[in-house]
């Protein structure tokens, strides 16, 4: 009986035990929330940038990326990523989602699922104040034009007869090349042009011929991915609500166009 009995308490112990590591394992996975991994490209301000001396990600599609997550009940975190990295992370599973005024084009829609539009863009010219030789993308013919890699303006620079398509990781070395006068124009979306003329380029650059090409931008996540339909409900939500409005009118100075 002694043995019997020494026996069954140890029985209990263990199933104590195993019940106890159990309810530990089971509470951890409740309570922590859930992490939305995010893949940005942060120099293409308004959008995503960083301000000087700061490791904060901040501008319109940061806010908004953060109001998703909120909405879905999820913690962003941001990765810092080049932008033609962007697709392959998604696609090797190191982020979540990547959002970086990212067009929704159809040659990507090949390879991830993107979110319902948030934004509506287009591409524009900018030069440098002094030059009145160039005033449409016909102008551009043989010239030299910096752009940055992956991007859609890439590959409206890539489609002009006989020009020198310069490319680099960030739009902030694109600007520098034009004012280092080692290109003849930048083509690049218009509210990233827009904002940079108010700021470093103020005094010294220009945006010239029409508006081109009108770009919805999406958020992106891997092909087929059901977390597009989330994005989706959680977008329709904070449009519904008035915080995308907000986030909206703070980054662009007015309401956003009545779908």
């Amino acid at each position: 009986m002694k043995k019997l009995f020494a026996a069954l308490c140890l029985l209990t112990a263990f199933a104590m035990v195993a019940a106890g590591c159990g309810g530990k394992k089971d509470t951890a996975g409740t309570d922590a929330k859930k992490v939305l991994k995010v893949g940005t490209e942060p120099t293409f301000a308004p959008f995503e940038f960083q301000e000087k001396d700061s490791k904060d990600f901040t501008g319109f599609d940061m806010e908004l990326i953060r109001a998703i997550g909120k909405q879905m009940g999820m913690t962003v975190e941001i990765k810092n990523l080049g932008f033609d990295a962007l697709i392959p992370s998604l696609n090797s599973g190191n982020i979540d989602a990547a959002i970086a005024g990212m067009s929704i084009t159809e040659a990507r829609k090949k390879a991830v699922t993107f979110s319902d539009s948030y934004y509506t863009s287009g591409l524009t010219i900018v030069v440098t104040k002094d030059n009145d030789a160039i005033k449409s993308l016909k102008d551009l013919e043989g010239k030299k034009i910096a752009v940055q890699i992956g991007t859609t303006g890439a590959d409206k620079a890539a489609s002009v007869p006989g020009a020198q398509v310069k490319r680099f990781n960030t739009n902030s070395e694109v600007f520098l090349e034009l004012n280092n006068k080692n290109a003849d124009a930048v083509i690049i979306d218009k509210p990233v042009a827009e904002y940079f003329l108010v700021r470093e380029g103020k005094g010294k650059d220009k945006l010239v011929g029409d508006t081109m090409d009108a770009e919805p931008y999406g958020i992106a996540v891997k092909k087929d991915s059901k977390l597009a339909g989330e994005i989706n409900k959680a977008l329709a939500e904070l449009k519904k609500n008035g915080e995308y409005n907000k986030i909206y009118e703070k980054w662009f100075g007015k309401a956003p166009k009545a779908n």
